[in-house]
């Protein structure tokens, strides 16, 4: 059976995204990332288990499938940027009620009914199943209980104020699989439901 893993970039005290225009990711998606070699390197490691990517209708429509796109084009023989080739490869799953048809290349829309949708995509053949977001979407998959791996992607920042993931879910234990500290200040946890 195939694992959903949700990645998502978050600071110290818990946000995954601020109030206010802070610049807090050691990488915010453009060129100019300050993550390390070994990072990197481990980052492209998890996309090698990876054959579909879940996105929400707001993350397709604000570009995310066009930024990864464009991104392989442009450095088709940096190895760092290897990942976003995998991007263009793997198929794309747009989880929405409003939207009728893909736009979008290799990508097909499903209904919003999260847990049918994400359950039967569990069940296919193939690798693993990734979601990096955004924040409401995020909350909605851990709300319902379908996500099997949490990759935190800790960044060496405090926002006070934000946007959080665990909100909605009530209370859960999870069961710690790894953390992973990089000399560039990131730290990644990774965990996974306890029960």
């Amino acid at each position: 059976m195939k694992k959903l893993i949700l990645q998502m970039q978050m600071s110290v005290d818990g946000f995954v995204g601020a109030d206010e225009d802070h610049r807090w990711q050691l990488w915010e998606w453009g060129d100019d990332s300050a993550w390390d070699e070994e990072l990197k390197q481990d980052f492209n490691a998890v996309f090698t288990t990876i054959d579909t990517i879940l996105l929400s209708r707001k993350m397709a429509e604000e570009g995310y499938l066009n930024h990864w796109g464009r991104a392989a084009r442009k450095y088709p023989r940096d190895r760092f940027y290897a990942f976003a080739q995998r991007i263009v490869e793997a198929e794309k799953v747009v989880a929405s009620d409003k939207l009728q048809a893909s736009r979008w290349e290799r990508t097909r829309v499903v209904s919003g009914d999260l847990p049918r949708e994400v359950n039967a995509l569990k069940a296919g053949e193939g690798g693993n199943i990734a979601v990096f977001g955004g924040a409401g979407f995020a909350a909605a998959l851990i709300s319902a209980g379908l996500v099997d791996e949490f990759q935190l992607f800790i960044n060496s920042a405090v926002l006070g104020s934000g946007r959080r993931i665990f909100d909605q879910g009530g209370f859960a234990r999870l069961k710690f699989i790894g953390s992973k500290a990089y000399a560039c200040g990131m730290v990644v946890n990774r965990y996974a439901p306890a029960g």
